[in-house]
């Protein structure tokens, strides 16, 4: 049963992973930049649903749900302020840009927060299932991050292939230049991604933050890294790729730190992901893009 207590813990970890990907996957895929303040935005949501249980007394879903409009408003905040002005900039521009949001973030939440280590209460009251007798229990929590990561995967999926807006997203992530002379707000486009993008980090900080229960202005700077790596590691660009790669990031994190060491099991993952780039440059489920000179 171990096993299988280990697969179920890897899934539930590799969901949280996939939601937190499909922030950095859909900036690549569409505004072609890489959002690396998006781990601290993950912890800004934990920190509103923090201070709106312990300090106002709101309830679990309601505290959540500020949390989302919250990261959401920063998401497109952050965007215009620092990215749009960098739209025709380098890659190399926008990658420094993206560091330094990212500690202006955690700066910011040092001077409001503390560097001390706050008890993050659960959200989550869903009661444990128990399977063969009692000898396998799967968490409420995990039952809830799995759940919530198929239904966001199925609901992203529809929105983009389905509705005005995410068509206008894929004609963008095709070509800006023709999108706009088509009549596609680009730069409306741009800031809804990343809403939509800062949003979901929210609800993965905090399902993160229910099976991990400590809260710093660090927390989110770890799972968004290998949130990072599980989409380089799917496709970045793919939001089915996004899914893929933070599941097997999981799974392959847990079996690591069970049966080899919990001290190299972030060292697996991350040569795992060599591997793989070794192979395969654009990931499980990337595609070759040849530019025009």
């Amino acid at each position: 049963m171990n096993f299988l207590t280990y697969l179920i813990n890897g899934i539930s970890l590799g969901s949280v992973y996939a939601i937190i990907a499909l922030g950095y996957t859909m900036v690549y895929g569409i505004a072609k930049m890489l959002n690396f303040a998006h781990g601290d935005v993950i912890m800004i949501g934990c920190y509103v649903v923090f201070l709106a249980m312990s300090r106002s007394g709101l309830p679990a879903l309601p505290s959540v749900a500020l949390a989302v409009v919250a990261c959401t408003l920063l998401g497109i905040t952050v965007e215009k302020i620092a990215y749009k002005p960098l739209r025709r900039a380098t890659p190399l521009a926008v990658l420094i840009t993206a560091i330094g949001v990212s500690y202006f973030l955690q700066n910011m939440a040092l001077l409001l927060f503390g560097a001390d280590t706050k008890s993050f209460s659960p959200v989550v009251n869903v009661p444990a299932l128990k399977l063969a007798d009692g000898a396998l229990t799967i968490s409420g929590t995990t039952i809830v991050t799995v759940a919530a990561c198929i239904v966001i995967m199925i609901g992203l999926s529809l929105f983009v292939k389905r509705t005005k807006a995410g068509q206008a997203m894929l004609a963008v992530s095709e070509d800006k230049d023709a999108a706009q002379l088509m009549g596609v707000n680009v730069n409306a486009t741009i800031s809804l991604t990343f809403a939509i993008g800062s949003g979901l980090a929210a609800i993965a900080g905090v399902l993160f933050c229910s099976a991990y229960p400590t809260l710093t202005p660090y927390t989110g700077s770890m799972p968004g890294i290998k949130a990072f790596t599980a989409a380089v590691f799917g496709g970045i660009g793919s939001i089915p790729g996004a899914l893929i790669g933070g599941i097997l990031l999981g799974v392959i994190e847990i079996f690591g730190r069970a049966y080899i060491s919990s001290q190299l099991s972030d060292a697996i993952v991350f040569a795992v992901l060599i591997v793989v780039l070794l192979v395969k440059p654009t990931g499980l489920l990337g595609r070759q893009v040849h530019e025009k000179v």
